[in-house]
């Protein structure tokens, strides 16, 4: 195959995977209270109005993440005019852009072929494409993960500076995305001790190694000085998560291992598999990968992000937590790797070439596309929902100050709040125990307790009683007033 042609069927992978995260996104994209939040940290970002210092709250510990994905999306909220819509193309441009540079940074490296079958793996990953299509911070962890980890082996490879500082930057940046990324500690200190023992030029591996720790604390230091500003309590909150909580697992760690690699397997491939056959690809895909190795010039490329799944599984083993889909973005496209290369070179062999491995390809994204909701002829249009609701509750308010609270308490409100933000209409803050003499209630379950509610954001408006009760849409909202 020559270079044009080779070129051309990148090209169409690529647009391939550009499509699946762009088609339709606003009408699919997720807009609840998560992201209405992150979007009001964001406009404040865009607007030069706030610049945090800090991030999301993890959902265990409250543990609060660096805020490098605020200021990542920020501009392009601003580019999309402040519609939400935006923060979420800024997850896909990523998406998109990291499997370009991933692309050629394989070929490269390694071969085209293997660039080639990472690149469709990853194009048509479902739990990929389903990460890239709304804004969160997690939902760059693959990108992120994999880019530290290509720049951890260029590091090793090349000894230059440049390099050591953006490793480090990378870490940096992959840890504030989701605190999972911190595994990628173990590989690279896997490596690096292998490197210190082996390599002739230790000394010079080891004096860069001080620039990727110096790249690491530049960009750490927001969350850092967050820290020290509110008596260390990100790390307060760190230490009771492992003295109090159960964070970790007691159970066995065979069967916990298998239980974290069944989930992983299963979000790859988009079938529910039992632990046992799970298992039995995952020690396949291993001992193929040690067995070619042996012959490849680019070995501890792929000895690094097997070292990184192997150890991710691991690790995450111990922790006691649901396995939801995001937690395995660390090693996603290390795993699409690893196949990549396995693929590449049982290609050689003519019934792989034309009959095994077009067969494989199929059936893998047939059980991915299967999954491709946004083909479906209706979306949900979530942006489009709570700008409605927004602009409804808007015209109830006048010009006074109000409050805002939600029924029931996981019925959370920030999706909405940030539409009546964009028109004028800036709530009260709850946190600071801010009352006015109006309340909103928005209540999606029935009944509405509304008047003496057992949830503190209601009831810390006070003794009130009920002035008005709108219907709108699927949402019984409720106007408060004092009780005189």
């Amino acid at each position: 195959m020559d270079i044009v042609s080779k070129n051309k069927l990148a090209t169409i992978i690529v647009s391939i995977a550009a499509f699946l995260r762009l088609y339709r996104l606003e009408e699919f994209t997720t807009f609840l209270s998560d992201q209405g939040r992150d979007a009001i940290i964001v406009r404040d970002i865009a607007t030069l109005t706030h610049f945090t210092a800090i991030g999301a709250p993890s959902s265990i510990g409250q543990i609060f993440l660096g805020p490098f994905y605020y200021y990542l999306v920020a501009p392009f909220l601003l580019l999309f005019n402040f519609n939400p819509v935006g923060m979420t193309f800024g997850v896909a441009f990523f998406t998109i852009l990291g499997l370009i540079i991933f692309y050629i940074g394989i070929k490269r490296e390694g071969s085209y072929l293997t660039a080639i079958y990472f690149a469709i793996l990853v194009t048509f990953s479902f739990v990929n494409i389903e990460l890239s299509r709304f804004s969160w911070n997690p939902n760059l962890l693959p990108v992120f993960c994999f880019a530290t980890l290509y720049l951890f082996y260029m590091f090793i490879k090349k000894k230059a500076i440049v390099y050591s500082l953006l490793f480090g930057a990378f870490l940096s940046l992959a840890i504030q995305l989701h605190h999972l990324a911190v595994f990628l500690v173990l590989p690279i200190g896997f490596i690096s001790f292998q490197t210190i023992l082996t390599d002739k030029g230790k000394i010079k591996f080891v004096r860069n190694l001080f620039f990727s720790i110096l790249g690491f604390i530049v960009f750490i230091s927001p969350l850092v000085i967050f820290d020290l500003r509110h008596g260390f309590i990100n790390t307060r909150n760190f230490i009771t998560l492992f003295s109090k909580e159960q964070v970790i697992s007691h159970g066995s760690l065979v069967s916990g291992f298998l239980d974290v690699n069944q989930s992983f397997i299963n979000n790859v491939f988009q079938i529910e598999l039992s632990s046992f056959y799970a298992g039995g690809i995952t020690l396949i895909v291993a001992l193929l990968t040690l067995i070619l190795l042996r012959k490849k010039k680019y070995g501890i490329l792929l000895e690094l992000h097997l070292l990184s799944i192997f150890f991710f599984l691991v690790a995450f083993s111990f922790v006691n937590s649901f396995r939801h889909p995001h937690y395995y973005g660390v090693i996603y496209f290390s795993f699409f790797l690893i196949l990549a290369f396995i693929l590449s070179q049982l290609h050689t062999y003519k019934i792989f070439r034309y009959f095994v491995i077009p067969c494989l390809l199929i059936t893998y994204i047939y059980l991915n596309a299967i999954h491709y909701y946004f083909f479906n002829p209706q979306g949900p249009n979530q942006i489009a929902y709570s700008k409605r609701i927004a602009s409804f509750v808007g015209t109830q308010i006048g010009n006074e100050p109000y409050n805002i609270a939600t029924w029931p308490v996981s019925f959370t409100e920030d999706n909405f709040v940030y539409f009546l933000i964009l028109a004028g209409h800036t709530p009260a803050d709850r946190k600071k125990l801010e009352i006015t003499n109006q309340m909103f209630v928005l209540c999606i379950d029935k009944p509405c307790q509304v008047v003496d509610s057992p949830s503190w954001n209601i009831s810390m408006f006070g003794k009130s009683k009920i002035d008005r009760i709108w219907q709108v849409e699927n949402l019984t909202i409720y106007k408060l007033i004092h009780e005189k």
